[in-house]
């Protein structure tokens, strides 16, 4: 009787190799989707303009979250006055063009459909409501947390004292910053 070798098969990894590879490639695909609005903020912040708003803060709370301020832009109201506002209507992306002048809140001085011509400083919006005599635009920034207990400070201030400093990038897209009581820094919230 003769023995026959059989030659030695190649090894194959473990199926638990494969299972940790699987289950690797699931938290990156799961960290890279949790990264992008991080990534979108971030991008806002560092290459956005700095701009100063008025504000009409509310101060309620928020039981998980803790304290926060109702951002109601005093940009939020415009008048149809306003160049550009006259085929606005409910519902429409709209940009507002704003104008600094020197430490002062910026003001909205256009309005478009379009996005933003080079050398314009515009923040972008939907329209909420309109009636005859004004506009009403949302821009998607609508509260700024702060430390537990701090929100009552700013809820006893008069209005006139506070702005907010917002970063608007190129496309319109904004980001609040920084609340700023008397001009100066009262809390940050965009900082990473």
């Amino acid at each position: 009787m003769s023995i026959v070798s059989v030659p030695d098969e190649p090894a194959r990894p473990s199926n638990s190799r494969f299972a940790y590879l699987r289950w690797g490639l699931l938290a990156l695909i799961q960290l890279a989707l949790i990264s992008i609005p991080m990534v979108d903020r971030l991008q806002v912040q560092v290459s956005g303009t700095v701009v100063s708003l008025e504000l009409v803060p509310v101060d309620p709370r928020d039981l998980l979250r803790g304290d926060y301020v109702i951002i109601n832009l005093a940009i939020g109201r415009l008048s149809t006055d306003l160049p550009g506002a006259d085929t606005v209507k409910s519902g429409h992306t709209v940009y507002v063009e704003l104008a600094r002048d020197g430490t002062a809140s910026a003001q909205p001085v256009s309005m478009s459909q379009t996005p933003r011509q080079s050398g314009e400083l515009v923040i972008a919006g939907t329209v909420t409501s309109v009636s005859d005599d004004k506009i009403w635009v949302d821009y998607g920034i609508d509260a700024f947390f702060l430390p537990e207990g701090e929100g009552r400070v700013i809820e006893k201030l008069d209005t006139s004292r506070v702005l907010l400093e917002v970063a608007i990038a190129e496309d319109g897209r904004s980001l609040p910053l920084t609340l700023l009581v008397d001009g100066e820094a009262f809390k940050s919230d965009g900082t990473f």
